[in-house]
């Protein structure tokens, strides 16, 4: 566990931001491998890729855009949201997560709000959740839904009328006289992704931390005021105030989240929590 920066005032978190996969549970669990595997099976399934650009493609697409999905949309191709999140996420072996008794108690022992931000679904997010046992420990959930309009990028592909910008041929040979074409998919790394997280959720950034895996998404967080926590790595890194090993070690790290508190009842969000689909304009 490593820590850089003067620490926060003990009394002025409000509140901790949460991501979920990787973060509320290991990498190790196996899902994430998963979750690429079905992401390839989609792009040559669905979208007929070429196979042997795929994974070279996932690269540069997760590079350039935050997710595949993201940059799927922008170099061209019409995906169909609910499709594609079925195909990778709907055949998830979930039962690979296992209950989690230790986080869930640090979390609803903690007295301050308690928020999911993840650029997956919402069924994702609820299934993974529940298979964590950690489904009322969150006043909301805000994801993919929240921040998109599903209703976009939806129509069928006209193949004789398709562009489509060759990011593999860019990432090889960038060229600074080429603008990038842009995503309609909002998601974290970038600022708006978490811009309208902190108005929906009504979250204010220097009171706020926010624990990630992504080193990226950090980076973005730290430059917007939120204190950082990076999950899965034990040594510090630009843009990164803690590192830990594991989630179980928050309160070892940040031991100011629980004092002068009263923490000799578990706070608990059992009957406002839910999945936060709301679409900002």
């Amino acid at each position: 566990m490593e820590y850089d920066g003067d620490r926060q005032t003990k009394g002025d978190y409000e509140c901790l931001l949460f991501d979920l996969d990787d973060t509320l549970y290991p990498l190790n669990s196996g899902l994430s491998s998963q979750v690429a595997k079905n992401i390839e099976e989609y792009m040559i399934l669905k979208l007929g890729i070429e196979e042997s650009k795929v994974p070279e493609m996932c690269t540069s697409l997760y590079k350039y855009y935050g997710t595949t999905l993201a940059g799927l949309r922008a170099v061209g191709y019409k995906v169909d949201y609910d499709e594609f999140h079925s195909i990778v996420h709907g055949r998830l072996p979930y039962d690979i997560l296992k209950p989690d008794p230790v986080l869930r108690n640090l979390l609803l022992s903690v007295p301050l709000r308690k928020v999911v931000f993840t650029n997956a679904d919402k069924n994702h997010a609820a299934r993974a959740l529940s298979r964590l046992g950690l489904e009322d420990c969150f006043e909301t959930i805000l994801c993919f839904e929240t921040l998109n309009d599903t209703n976009k990028g939806t129509d069928p592909i006209d193949e004789s009328n398709v562009e489509i910008f060759d990011i593999n041929e860019h990432s090889a040979a960038p060229d600074a006289g080429i603008e990038l074409p842009k995503s309609p998919v909002v998601c974290k790394p970038f600022e708006e992704a978490f811009t309208q997280v902190f108005n929906i959720a009504s979250i204010i950034p220097n009171r706020t931390v926010f624990f990630d895996d992504s080193i990226r998404n950090l980076q973005t967080a730290k430059r917007m005021g939120l204190t950082t926590v990076w999950i899965g790595s034990s040594h510090r890194s630009e843009g990164v105030d803690y590192a830990l090993e594991s989630i179980h070690n928050i309160k070892e790290a940040l031991p100011e989240l629980w004092e002068g508190k009263e923490t000799s009842e578990a706070v608990r969000y059992s009957e406002n929590v839910g999945i936060e689909t709301t679409v900002e304009a």
